[in-house]
């Protein structure tokens, strides 16, 4: 069992956990990610690591409340524990040694992103970030940021945190004023890399992106993640989930997430008719 000792809730639909797991923490490096499951029976699902602590023997996951597994873990306190904890899964995220990095993360992706750009800042290489999100409120670990990057910059759908608009309008500012990097690593939603990606690629800047296609197995043998990569079928779970940006064909990605949109909006109603059983029992 893998026990919750740290938690704390960074807006109304993302919360922040530390979760004891030795042999995770041993070996987890950025970029990589786990596949937990709180009980019996429950669902198997992929997140991201943020951050570890060898010492303390912990992991540090982010995770949005969406479904019902989510909004499950969400009820969980410090104390509890998790069935499943496993990991690390996925290929370490291939660092760098440039002089100079640009980091932009959209929403939760402020997670994954935060690893790659604190060892990019111990190894000695200057990062900035752009970090965006629809309000105010959904612009996740600034102030982590903040620690080691020597710029942070803000970009609100609504204009509640800095610049009004998207976070390529943030992008296309720096580079216009002069801004030079070596490389740009996003990760966000799918539509968000891609128009990243469609700043940076016909100035060739170097650009890395983690995809986050539907997972079951994390071992490469269910082929639910696959992702097209320099026109080669690869599998997020073992050969990314970081690849190449300028590679990625992201349309195909992005019709690949409408597959199961019927399915994920059916409303399961086994619990109402298990309860129905019992009181009629």
């Amino acid at each position: 069992m893998y026990k919750i000792v740290e938690k704390e809730v960074l807006n109304s639909v993302v919360q922040k956990m530390v979760i004891e797991a030795p042999f995770v923490s041993r070996k987890c490096e950025p970029g990589q990610f786990i596949i937990l499951r709180i009980e019996e029976g429950g669902e198997r699902i992929p997140l991201t690591i943020m951050d570890f602590d060898r010492d303390a023997k912990t992991v540090t996951i982010v995770f949005q409340v969406l479904g019902h597994t989510t909004s499950i873990l969400a009820t969980k306190k410090v104390g509890d524990e998790l069935l499943d904890f496993v990991g690390p899964l996925g290929k370490a995220t291939e660092l760098h040694n440039h002089k100079r990095v640009l980091g932009i993360a959209g929403g939760v992706g402020s997670a994954p992103l935060y690893p790659q750009l604190k060892k990019l800042s111990e190894l000695g290489v200057e990062v900035d970030v752009i970090i965006g999100g629809r309000t105010d409120e959904l612009v996740i670990l600034g102030d982590e940021f903040a620690k080691f990057c020597k710029n942070v910059y803000y970009a609100t759908n609504d204009g509640s945190k800095g610049t009004k608009g998207f976070v390529t309008d943030v992008l296309v500012d720096l580079l216009n004023k002069g801004e030079q990097y070596e490389e740009v690593i996003t990760i966000g939603p799918l539509i968000m890399m891609k128009a990243v990606v469609s700043v940076t690629k016909p100035l060739n800047i170097a650009t890395g992106v983690s995809m986050n296609p539907i997972m079951i197995d994390g071992t490469g043998m269910c082929g639910g993640c696959r992702v097209t990569v320099g026109g080669e079928t690869k599998f997020a779970c073992v050969d990314g989930p970081d690849f190449d940006g300028l590679l990625v064909d992201f349309d195909m990605a992005m019709n690949r997430q409408t597959y199961y949109k019927e399915e994920e909006s059916h409303i399961c109603k086994m619990d109402d008719k298990r309860k129905e059983g019992v009181n009629n029992g």
